[in-house]
């Protein structure tokens, strides 16, 4: 399998805490290293999460992103970046969306947009119809590009939905997320339903939930899509739950597995270029934006 691979990069998530692990990156700053070490290692994109600086829980500030972004661009001025527009804790459309509104430099390329309500272990993420269309109205008014989040082949659907109201465009990027306690499980049957029933002009990487994990990347570095890697995703290295990861492991191995698959990492430049990014170096999101109201 010669095709180049999307590593999508996901370092700090709603869940960890310091509590659970120490490496989970919280503060502005260990963010920005976990990602400067991380596009060493090499990535081609990074799906953030902010949090509060006093409190560190998770936050929908734009000037809390911004200065993460900010703090990014400083060094890897190419590398693609997606805001969470989470609902797993803010309700509220202004909350969500504050992220899209950063401008300039500081503009994300992406930002996240589950296609359906779900429940998690303890806690349910709640994706109105209506939210999802508000929030990929306002993505394409500002010429951000979603990154549609499918847990189960109905969000697909739902994906083509949004496609036939002409609120997204292609070509299309999703993160097919498996093995949440609620939504598709992890394995070969459901993970290839859902990547047969993908739409045309669709790029794709597989996460694995906690244990999964590993095992859903695996199978994409083997099959020939992207992989979504993370603390977000796992805080642990191995399945019997000895050993805690930092991201750095856990990217590093992806890298060998990958090297084992005879893949090689699509950079963000190219990525870029799929997907109708501008080429970043200060302009960001998509090419040609198309206004959707006033």
């Amino acid at each position: 399998m010669s095709e180049k691979f999307i590593l999508n990069f996901t370092p700090t998530g709603m869940i960890p805490t310091k509590e659970m692990t120490s490496h989970v990156p919280l503060s502005v700053s260990e963010i920005v290293e976990d990602v400067h070490r991380a596009s060493e290692i090499g990535i081609t994109m990074v799906h953030l999460h902010a949090r509060d600086p006093k409190t560190s829980v998770p936050t929908y500030d734009k000037s809390i992103y911004a200065n993460i972004i900010k703090g990014i661009r400083k060094y890897a001025p190419q590398l693609v970046i997606c805001a969470s527009l989470s609902g797993r804790t803010f309700k509220e459309l202004l909350q969500r969306a504050d992220p899209l509104l950063l401008e300039d430099g500081l503009k994300p390329d992406m930002g996240s947009l589950t296609l359906s309500s779900l429940n998690f272990n303890r806690i349910a993420s709640v994706n109105t119809p209506n939210m999802i269309c508000d929030l990929a109205t306002i993505m394409k008014d500002k010429g951000i590009v979603p990154e549609l989040e499918a847990f189960d082949i109905g969000m697909i659907n739902f994906a083509k939905y949004l496609i036939k109201k002409k609120l997204i465009e292609p070509p299309y990027y999703f993160n097919l997320l498996l093995g949440n306690i609620a939504c598709a499980q992890a394995n070969l049957l459901h993970a290839g339903v859902m990547i047969n029933d993908l739409p045309d002009n669709s790029l794709w990487s597989l996460a694995g939930i906690g244990n999964a994990q590993l095992t859903m990347n695996s199978l994409s570095l083997a099959i020939g899509g992207g992989v979504r890697i993370g603390l977000e995703d796992n805080i642990w290295y191995d399945n019997k739950r000895t050993q805690l990861a930092t991201n750095e492991d856990l990217l590093n191995r992806i890298h060998t597995i990958a090297k084992a698959n005879g893949r090689e990492l699509l950079s963000a430049a190219e990525f870029r270029e799929k997907m109708q990014l501008e080429p970043g170096n200060g302009v960001y999101g998509r090419k040609d934006k198309i206004k959707v109201f006033n």
